[in-house]
């Protein structure tokens, strides 16, 4: 097996990889980043951007992506395709494999690897993906505009989804699989006296429903068996998201969802070293700004950490 050495690795691409591959190349760290099996991220597969502070127009977020790669890129990050297949944190410098057969050590180790919105299953639901079917209405939301929307799930994620869409949107019908919802009973009642949401208890959805223009609805089951169709323009998913760390189980620190746990203000796990940016360690917002400002942090406080230990030897 090939071995290089790096001073700084990245895993993962999106907002937080490529903004702390700007960061680091510009320290002189010559960071190596590896984009993983989605180079850019979840953002590549979403509608135009239009809340990120410097695009008036707004972009597509796979523009976006290839924008902040080149901006890595210009500064000397060694940006590349493929993924981790193993780490080992119990050693020092850190092990890691690339694509099964390049072994890196790395001093310090930057994870990028976001996290997987959990979908249905459904194919209807993988063809309109990006074209009506989302998973962050406060990503997009805002083209749903007076339209009526669909929202799937029952606890606190659909809820507060629901309730925001609720301010933009004429209806938000919430399809929950239950015949109660699972949110803490704060934003069980903030939903419940939203006028222009309507829950639907007992139901599932059969089908995304759509045409060459995008959704047009859903096609829900209820529990006794009664179909029926609901019109709308967005469908969007409020049953939560998968931390991409599998890698690091057993290795980090991880909270009970998976998420990789950071000191409070700074990128630093659990392993000195070894720090997290981006949605791996942010269940909260999962936005593009902050996870850009996540990967700031933790090109700094590579920085920093590198340093140190320089200066012990």
């Amino acid at each position: 097996m090939d071995t290089e050495k790096t001073r700084c690795l990245i895993i993962g691409s999106g907002p937080a990889g490529y903004t702390a591959a700007i960061y680091a190349s510009r320290a002189n760290l010559n960071p190596i980043l590896y984009e993983g099996t989605e180079p850019g991220g979840q953002l590549t597969s979403t509608t135009d951007i239009e809340n990120f502070p410097g695009y008036p127009e707004g972009i597509s977020g796979t523009a976006m992506m290839e924008d902040l790669k080149k901006q890595a890129q210009r500064f000397g990050a060694d940006v590349r395709f493929g993924i981790i297949t193993s780490v080992d944190l119990s050693v020092r410098p850190f092990k890691v494999v690339a694509d099964g057969r390049r072994e890196i050590e790395t001093d310090a180790l930057i994870i990028s690897t976001g996290a997987t919105a959990k979908y249905l299953g459904l194919a209807s639901e993988q063809r309109y993906k990006g074209m009506g079917v989302s998973a962050c209405a406060t990503c997009d939301g805002f083209f749903y505009r007076k339209k009526d929307v669909i929202v799937v799930g029952g606890g606190d994620t659909a809820c507060e989804e629901a309730t925001y869409l609720a301010t933009l949107c004429n209806k938000v019908y919430m399809v929950v699989r239950k015949d109660y919802l699972r949110a803490s009973k704060a934003m069980q009642e903030r939903v419940m006296k939203t006028p222009n949401i309507e829950v639907l208890f007992g139901y599932t959805t059969v089908e995304v429903l759509g045409d060459e223009n995008g959704v047009t609805g859903a096609l829900v089951r209820h529990t006794g068996g009664e179909e029926k169709v609901i019109d709308a323009f967005g469908f969007f998913l409020g049953i939560g998201h998968h931390p991409n760390t599998q890698l690091f189980e057993g290795q980090l620190e991880l909270d009970k969802e998976g998420y990789v746990k950071t000191v409070p203000g700074s990128s630093q796990t659990s392993v000195k070293g070894v720090f997290a940016a981006g949605d791996v360690q942010d269940p909260r917002y999962r936005q593009a700004i902050t996870a850009a400002g996540s990967g700031c942090m933790a090109a700094l406080d590579c920085e920093r950490y590198l340093l140190d230990i320089q200066c012990l030897q």
